[in-house]
């Protein structure tokens, strides 16, 4: 997949270790207390990563948008098929990801 769209570093390298599968690397940019709101409900973000890394991915990357914190695209899920979705990273003032929305795009 073409990830020259993502020009945040940080968002890359998360978004790479998402697509491989690397659970541990895809932590270790995110705060301890990290939270996760999936279409604006709030969800267990460990539980979410520990079930959907190496299960889900993106297929496309359509957009990026927010100096590069925003990844809009393709998806797929086991249980869900596949489907146009959204990630969006906030960081916190040391440069950790400390919320991370996720959900469907229209």
């Amino acid at each position: 997949m073409d990830t020259s769209k993502l020009t945040n570093n940080t968002v890359k390298t998360v978004f790479e270790a998402w697509q491989k599968g690397d659970n541990q690397t895809f932590l270790s940019y995110f705060t301890t207390d990290a939270k996760l709101y999936d279409d604006g409900n709030p969800r267990d973000f460990q539980k979410f990563v520990k079930d959907a890394c190496g299960h889900e991915r993106f297929t496309s990357i359509d957009k990026v948008e927010n100096d590069g914190k925003e990844i809009f695209g393709n998806f797929h899920t086991e249980s869900w098929g596949d489907f146009r979705t959204y990630f969006k990273f906030h960081f916190d003032a040391d440069g950790k990801i400390s919320r991370l929305d996720i959900g469907q795009a229209n």
